[in-house]
């Protein structure tokens, strides 16, 4: 038997890697034979580098940048495995997960530390850079990594802007004339599962503002702010990117980096599965393990575990998923194409516990699975009884 093990990673627990890996040592326990293929994915949130690094052979390189809250913190890029593309999570740098919960706040929040991982890959000589999006705790509409890369934003009075959306209101002028002229002639993809726009009642601050820490009031003027922004951009740059699908990822980053480097944007599965010839595996095999760490009715929407499955359709292929836990609305992934929907718990436990043993439960998950399989096949091979 032919298996394709595909997972996301198993987000603040383990990389899409280790996931699979777990699984395999499950299966082969109960298919010591069996051939087993794996790839690990992502949808441009965590785990992007990895996978990609991974599918081509490259590296990931270590190196510090600022945080969200311009502190010095550790971060990583990937250059794939050609050496001439770069691959970068803005959260890496940008992102909720290098902020207690006390420390988020939007208006403050910046970009700034993801523009210096995009200048250290024009650093390393990289002419194409794919940014996964996920995972910000910014709404800065971009600010931050334009003035990394030598933009200026300034008021009324000629003054650079302080870093973060809430001083997005005071723009005034946008100075070009120190950008670091080797972006133009860099391509730039932004990974990116959500469509979007930068402002309005689904605009990036009224949908995901408050996760990063905004009350209402305060997305309501960071939304006010976006809206000057762009009408800045469109004043100085004769760009218009207020309503285009998806610039509102990131706080707004995908707009900004449209406007500013002419990024072009993809959503993360399609591109992720592209580089790891993803369609070629899933034709190989006789059967597809996904997964991730939770699935509910908005893995639908973009999600690794639902982008295998509508490619393994293609193929007319059984897919398989494996979640840390399954919750509301899961079962609409049985219409998606996912045959099977399989949680790695065997008992009650609490999350804290879950995620220590989640490599076991992982194995113990898989070897269940292909046991029941097994016996599906055997079972195959037993005539029945016939009179006498």
């Amino acid at each position: 038997m032919r298996i394709l093990i595909c997972p996301d990673s198993f987000k603040e627990c383990l990389p899409a890697r280790e996931v699979a890996e777990h699984i395999a040592s499950g299966i082969l326990k109960v298919m010591p034979g069996a051939a087993i293929k794996i790839v690990p994915m992502a949808d441009g949130g965590e785990g992007t580098v990895a996978s990609l690094v991974d599918a081509t052979g490259g590296r990931i390189i270590r190196l510090k940048v600022h945080d969200p809250l311009m502190r010095i913190t550790d971060s990583f890029i990937g250059i794939l495995g050609t050496g001439e593309s770069a691959v970068i999570e803005m959260a890496a740098a940008s992102g909720l997960e290098l902020l207690k919960p006390h420390e988020k706040d939007p208006w403050i929040t910046s970009t700034f530390g993801t523009g210096e991982l995009i200048k250290y890959a024009l650093n390393k000589g990289c002419r194409k850079i794919i940014v996964g999006m996920g995972g910000s705790a910014t709404n800065d509409g971009g600010m931050g990594v334009a003035a990394a890369l030598g933009i200026k934003f300034l008021d009324k009075n000629g003054q650079e802007l302080p870093q973060g959306g809430g001083s997005l209101g005071n723009l005034e002028h946008i100075d070009m004339t120190d950008l670091d002229k080797r972006i133009v002639d860099c391509n730039i993809l932004l990974a990116c599962d959500v469509t979007n726009p930068l402002t309005g009642k689904n605009g990036a601050s009224k949908v995901y503002g408050i996760q990063k820490g905004a009350d209402p009031a305060m997305a309501e003027k960071l939304d006010r702010h976006l809206h000057h922004f762009a009408g800045q951009i469109k004043k100085h740059l004769g760009r218009e990117v207020e309503q285009i699908s998806g610039s509102g990822a990131a706080g707004g980053l995908a707009g900004g980096m449209m406007a500013f480097f002419d990024a072009g944007i993809r959503p993360g599965f399609e591109l992720v599965s592209e580089i790891t010839d993803l369609s070629t595996w899933i034709d190989w095999a006789d059967i597809v393990i996904t997964g991730e760490g939770k699935m509910d009715f908005q893995t639908q929407f973009g999600k690794t575990p639902f982008g295998v499955a509508s490619l393994a359709k293609r193929y007319n292929k059984p897919v398989i998923a494996i979640a840390g836990a399954l919750e509301k609305g899961y079962e609409v992934l049985y219409e998606k194409g996912i045959h099977a929907l399989v949680a790695v718990t065997d008992k009650p436990m609490s999350l804290e516990l879950a995620i220590k043993d989640a490599g076991a439960l992982l194995e113990k998950a898989a070897e269940r699975i292909f046991r029941l399989l097994k016996l599906g096949f055997d079972l195959k091979e037993i005539k029945p009884d016939t009179p006498g």
